[in-house]
Parts: C-alpha cells; structure tokens; sequence
C-alpha cells in the first residue's frame, strides 16, 4: 500500500512577503504587479480573497474588487530561496520528492513508517519542520495515490493536515463539486454539469464506457480520478519520474503598446535569454524557434523556423526571434505583446562544424557562469548587452528558472 504526501504551502508568495515584512499580515495583499498594469494577480492573501480577488485574475480587475488591497511586484529571487528551504526539508524525510511548482510538492513515503512514524505522525511532524525552519504555513494531504492526496491538502487548508484512510478515497471525493478534480477546469465542469454531473459521486457511479463515448480517454481518467485513483496525464507516472517539457516559452505584455524598434528588440533580447535559461536548466536543445506577434487590436500572429542544427544559446534563438519578427512586423503599428518559444526539443545539439562547436563552447561556458550568477543574485544581475534596456520585470508565477528539484529530465551527455 502507497502512502504519497502532497505538500502545499499557503498562499506562498503573500506569506513570504509577509517574513520581511510582518506589517502585511491580516492585510489584503495581492502579488503580482501595480492596480494599473496589464498583468495578472501572482497570489493573493486571503484577507483578499475574501473580496472575490485570485491568481490569474488582472490586476486591474483586482483593484476594482478590492481597492484597499496592497499591491506589490513581488521579489521572484525570494521565493525561489524559500523554495530551496523547504525541498530541503523534504529530502529529509523521502528520497522520493518531486517539486510540483514553486510551492508544492509530492512525497513518495512508501516504507519509511520505521523512520518517521505512521503517516498522521510524520505529516505533522512535516507541517511542524515547515513551519519552525520557514517561519510558512503550509497544508499537507495523505493518501494512496498523488490524485486524492492534492485534493486533500486543498480541503485542508489553511495550515492544516487531511489523512484520506486506505479504502475510503471514494467516499472522501464523493460529496465535493467535480471542479475540485485536478484538471477539470470551466469547460469540463460545465460539460458535466449538463449532464446532471455536480459532485464527484456522481460521476463515479457512471459507465465508464459512458465517459469515454462523451469524451474520450479524458474519460476514462475522470472515471479513474471519481474512484480515487492515479489516472490520466501527469498523474500516471510515478513521483520524480516527470517527463521532459516538450517546449518553453516566455512572453510579455507591454503596459503601453509601443512601436518603438529598439523596445522592441530589447524585449526580444530578454525573452531570448529567459528561454535559453529554461533549456540550459533542463539540459535540453531546441531545433525550432517560434515568434508570437500581438498588435494593439489583439490580432496575433505566430511563426516558426526550424534551425539546421538544435541549440540552447540565447545568442541563436535571439538570431532567429530577430529574423522573424523583422519579416512579419509592419514597421511603425504599435505591438502590445512579444513571444518566444523554443520547441522540438532533443538531449544533444547535432553535428556542427569545428568552428561552429568552439564558438558554441565558449558561449555555453559564458552562459551557464551568467546563469550561477542568477541563481545566486536574481535573475537581473547578468544579460546579454543586446538585452539592456528590455529589463523589464519578470512575472511572478509558480515555475521560474531556478526551482530546486526541477533540474534535466533526460539522461546526461557525457
């Protein structure tokens, strides 16, 4: 029998605000960026959510529902660090933990009731830890299985501990809306619910032939997760054993829309280095470099190229970002948002020529010793000098580059 913990720490980025700042507790604070910016909330106290305001929401959206609120940029490189902190903590008690974003986990404690103690015994012991050596709350679910496990460490919030007992995973979910099944999202919950489907009980007492003619192998994994089970996707595979992304991307909406070539390109410069951060982290190569162009009336276009040989330089993906938006821009008519995506993704570079492999070595070696000087300083302390002035401030969200646990996916080269 399976004994998975899922981790989740409280409204994280308002909490660990509030670390440097004590004055922020019992305050509506919302992570993210200015009331007046084009961006989306990153956490929000639930002093704050109180007033309707969550992650994802814009923030100008937010200052509307709650205008008191306290809204702040947020500072990514502490996150990051306390992140550290507490995946520390979790190797300490499984050898088996994967880092599900910036502030949530999965551990595998199968076997290690002669260490810690019954599964009760050591989540608390856990929650304790967390707390004492992060100063952070956190919530903690315990069960067979990863699925059930993350539904109950949200029922158990906040700064609390749910054990869904062996066998009684069916009977835990039954009783919930079917929205709270990791991965059913607004078009899923509504497709069920015109079906007369409302709580995950429902749906467990139907065919899953049923569920599969209405929709397809998601099906099947809906008919598997009402039963309480590890099914579908991401949660078929087993802790630490994630697969390798199959693209990264990054983009950003500019506040003005501006039709400014030197913001312009800057931007492109940036995003560039913020992909080729990403593929240097997870050891990876791209062979195809994507643009996405969005103008002020929000017509986009997206392009694509596929480079002779794969790469993980921002000198190469900020060649080709350049090549592309050059061919499809129409000079003059302002953009408001810029994108770069590195896909096709392979373990090794390719052949290349003698001169072109030693000029890709040096570069490497000056890249990854720019990205130690982030991972130590931020993610500002080093760019490209085609990058300078296209600084602009990096989202705060649950995956930055950087995150403890989250290194290559693939077989290393020798």
């Amino acid at each position: 029998m399976r004994t998975i913990f899922h981790l989740d720490m409280d409204a994280f980025f308002v909490s660990v605000e509030e670390v440097f700042d004590p004055s922020l507790k019992g305050q509506p604070v919302v992570v993210g960026g200015r009331p007046d910016q084009r961006g989306v909330v990153s956490a929000a106290s639930y002093a704050a959510r109180k007033f309707g305001v969550h992650s994802a929401m814009p923030l100008r959206t937010a200052h509307q529902r709650c205008p008191q609120a306290i809204f702040l940029d947020g500072h990514p490189h502490r996150y990051r660090e306390y992140s550290g902190k507490v995946f520390e903590i979790l190797q300490e008690y499984s050898p088996q933990v994967e880092m599900a974003s910036i502030d949530e986990a999965y551990l595998d404690m199968t076997g290690t009731e002669r260490l810690h103690g019954p599964p009760l015994k050591a989540a608390h012991a856990l929650h304790e830890a967390v707390k004492t050596r992060t100063q952070l709350n956190c919530s903690i679910g315990v069960s067979t299985s990863r699925m059930v496990s993350k539904v109950a460490s949200d029922q158990a919030k906040p700064n609390g501990v749910l054990w869904v007992l062996p066998g009684m995973e069916a009977r835990f979910l039954a009783p919930l809306e079917v929205r709270q099944i990791p991965g059913v999202g607004k078009v899923t919950e509504k497709a069920l619910h015109d079906l007369g489907l409302h709580r995950v009980g429902d749906l467990a007492r139907l065919e899953e032939s049923f569920l599969k003619e209405r929709f397809g192998q998601w099906g099947l994994a809906l008919a598997g997760k009402a039963r309480g089970l590890d099914a579908g996707a991401w949660f078929d595979g087993e802790i630490g054993a994630g697969e390798a992304p199959k693209s990264m991307s990054h983009e950003h909406t500019f506040d003005v829309d501006t039709a400014d070539a030197g913001v312009l390109d800057t931007t492109l410069a940036r995003l560039s280095e913020m992909v080729g951060r990403r593929l240097r982290e997870q050891d990876l190569f791209a062979r195809t470099v994507q643009l996405k162009l969005r103008y002020q009336d929000f017509s986009t276009i997206t392009r694509a190229r596929t480079l002779d040989c794969a790469t993980q330089l921002d000198t190469d993906l900020l060649e080709e970002a350049r090549r592309l938006f050059r061919k499809n821009w129409k000079a003059g008519r302002p953009v408001r948002l810029l994108g770069v995506q590195a896909s096709s993704l392979e373990a090794a570079p390719g052949q290349m020529s003698l001169l072109e492999d030693e000029k890709s070595r040096r570069w490497s070696k000056a890249l990854e010793a720019a990205d130690r000087l982030r991972d130590r300083y931020g993610e500002s302390a080093v760019s490209l000098g085609s990058a300078v002035g296209g600084s602009f401030r990096q989202r705060t969200h649950e995956n930055p580059a950087g995150l403890p646990g989250k290194g290559p996916k693939t077989e290393p080269r020798p």
